[in-house]
């Protein structure tokens, strides 16, 4: 094994030290967003902390669907918890920025929920659908 490179100087370490965010993943910092989302929501509504909170690449392909979903929502069954799932590349896809992909997670997230409750979107998140972040 070299110790030097041909030019005399020692090994190359990392571009970035790893708690610098640009050494985190795609995967990594979409998974953040959601995380993000979701502790946003178990303040208002407590009863999230059973539900569990997944993020997949693309959801399962589906005959005759024209249209990818974002993400998607299971209700709770006898030894399966409840389950919401973003689906991190047609997020992506739909969003141009890191801010506009974090507004996008937080509204798939909030829909979801809203289905997973019986809700309406707006009454789990009343900023639900305004452009701002907080």
């Amino acid at each position: 094994m070299r110790r030097r490179d041909r030019h005399g100087r020692g090994m190359r370490g990392p571009v970035a030290p790893p708690q610098v965010p640009l050494s985190a993943s795609r995967a990594d910092t979409f998974r953040d967003l959601v995380l993000d989302s979701v502790e946003r929501l178990e303040r208002r509504w407590p009863q999230l902390a059973d539900v569990e909170f997944l993020v997949m690449e693309v959801p399962p392909a589906v005959s005759g669907e024209s249209v990818v979903p974002l993400g998607g929502s299971t209700p709770a069954e006898k030894s399966e918890p409840a389950r919401v799932v973003v689906y991190r590349r047609p997020v992506e896809i739909r969003s141009k920025s890191r801010d506009e992909r974090a507004l996008l997670v937080h509204e798939v997230v909030v829909e979801q929920v809203a289905d997973l409750l019986g809700l309406s979107p707006e009454s789990v998140d009343p900023r639900y659908g305004q452009d701002e972040q907080d």
